[in-house]
């Protein structure tokens, strides 16, 4: 590993932005259990509901404020995570989900190098990495190939990893981190946990023909923190975990949750049609239909990824499936989720 990549002294501190989501919030617990003084960027409007029980200092703000604003926030801190984003993109508008997840991070970028951090990790997806052609991983060199009509979120995040690279390459130690569907304790939005919860309510009575990558919310927060301590600037890292088929997926949900696991499959050649359906609901129902056309038209796609870059030179550690949807049942359970 080059000089590039050695590790960084400890931080006096770090700022969260988007600590009051899923991956943020447990980012926040990841460094108080570090002794790391944590500030968290938000709004004033902001719940606070994930960041429950963590120590942090609160910082009223804004992504999209100007740069020169945001330096205060940013005042002392030797590492940014910059993990805000519209992560329910199929809640949001198109253009909103631009403005936050590609002019914010533009004015993240400046802010850090007007204040001197550090080190910065921005939190990509593997959206942004597009789908493997069935049989293939996804790997760190994977470009994005889909158009942008089919995921927007996919391709805003492509958009913020070309200004974080731009940065990277004029002086700022960036890193990516492209996690893959997360799961975990204190996802109180229902981003991706909503499966567990919809499973256990007796909602889930089909499975999906394809599959994808799943990772557990603990291991994303290892490997943003390992990012910071010693992730080459410049480069990207798949924080991945098991790559698991719906069905499967689904069947071992439904055994966790004591619901008997679903018997039907939705086929792939039904999907272009049953999208058709869903953006016909939503042009009705809004955002009460909890899907958009394009997530059903990927339902049918094998989204897998390999990990191993992340795995040999960030550590990043490994829990079963099994093992994370058992404790995101359990979290989801104790705070009364699931009546």
């Amino acid at each position: 590993m080059d000089e590039s990549a050695a590790e960084t002294p400890t931080p006096r501190a770090a700022l969260v932005t988007g600590g009051t989501g899923f991956i943020g919030a447990n980012l926040v617990a990841g460094l108080n259990e570090r002794g790391i003084p944590t500030r968290v960027l938000h709004r004033e409007s902001s719940s606070r509901k994930a960041l429950a029980g963590l120590a942090y200092e609160s910082v009223i703000g804004d992504i999209l404020d100007d740069p020169a604003e945001l330096v205060t926030a940013m005042a002392g801190c030797d590492w940014v995570f910059h993990v805000a984003a519209v992560a329910d993109y199929w809640r949001q508008g198109q253009e909103w989900i631009y403005r936050v997840n590609v002019q914010g991070t533009k004015n993240v970028l400046a802010a850090a190098r007007l204040a001197g951090v550090r080190r910065l990790v921005f939190t990509s997806s593997l959206a942004a990495l597009g789908v493997p052609p069935d049989g293939q991983l996804l790997d760190e060199e994977s470009e994005f190939n889909l158009p942008p009509t089919r995921s927007p979120y996919g391709h805003s995040k492509v958009l913020a990893e070309q200004a974080v690279r731009r940065a990277a390459r004029e002086g700022l130690e960036a890193v990516i981190v492209n996690p893959s569907v997360v799961l975990g304790p204190r996802d109180v939005n229902l981003i991706s946990g909503s499966i567990i919860v919809e499973a256990a309510k007796g909602l889930l009575r089909v499975a999906p023909a394809g599959g994808v990558n799943f990772v557990d919310v603990a291991d994303v927060v290892a490997g943003q923190i390992a990012a910071a301590e010693k992730g080459r600037p410049g480069e990207r890292y798949i924080l991945g975990g098991e790559n698991v088929p719906y069905g499967e997926a689904v069947g071992t949900i439904s055994r966790i949750v004591g619901r008997t696991p679903p018997r039907l499959t939705i086929p792939r050649w039904s999907l272009p049609l049953l999208a058709s359906g869903v953006r016909a609901a939503r042009a009705l129902l809004g955002n009460r239909v909890p899907l958009d056309e394009n997530q059903v038209r990927m339902m049918g796609a094998y989204i897998y990824a390999d990990s191993s870059k992340a795995r040999r030179e960030l550590d990043l550690p490994h829990t079963p499936f099994t093992t994370t949807v058992q404790r995101t049942y359990n979290w989801y359970n104790r705070n009364g989720y699931l009546s």
